[in-house]
C-alpha cells in the first residue's frame, strides 16, 4: 500500500515537472511585403497558400498595399516557411521592415 502510494506520487511529480518545462508555443503575427500581386484576385491565391501552413491561425490580405499579415503558431511554422509558401504559389514575398524570420 504505501510503495504503491509513493509511485503514484512519484508519477505525479514526473507529470507536473514535464507540463511545467514544456514549451509553450507563442502567437506571433507577421507582415510580408507581396509585391508580385498585379489584380485584385491575386490576394485570393496568396491567402490560400499561407492558410495551408500547418500553424497558421489567421490570414489577411491586402491588394492595395501588397501585403499579407499572418498569425502563426510559432512552435509550428516559421516567417521562411511562410514566405516559401507563397514563391511556391506564385507570389514571391519578403518579411516587412522589421520581421524576424
Amino acid at each position: 500500500m504505501v510503495k504503491s502510494l509513493f509511485v503514484a506520487l512519484g508519477l505525479a511529480a514526473v507529470l507536473a515537472c514535464c507540463k511545467c518545462s514544456a514549451v509553450h508555443a507563442a502567437p506571433r503575427t507577421v507582415a510580408l511585403d507581396v509585391t508580385g500581386m498585379t489584380c485584385v484576385t491575386c490576394p485570393i491565391t496568396v491567402k490560400k497558400a499561407l492558410s495551408r501552413v500547418d500553424g497558421v491561425e489567421a490570414v489577411d490580405v491586402s491588394f492595395a498595399s501588397k501585403r499579407a499579415t499572418v498569425t502563426f503558431d510559432d512552435a509550428k511554422t516559421s516567417v521562411n516557411a511562410l514566405t516559401k509558401a507563397t514563391a511556391d504559389a506564385g507570389y514571391p514575398s519578403t518579411a516587412a521592415a522589421g520581421a524576424q524570420p
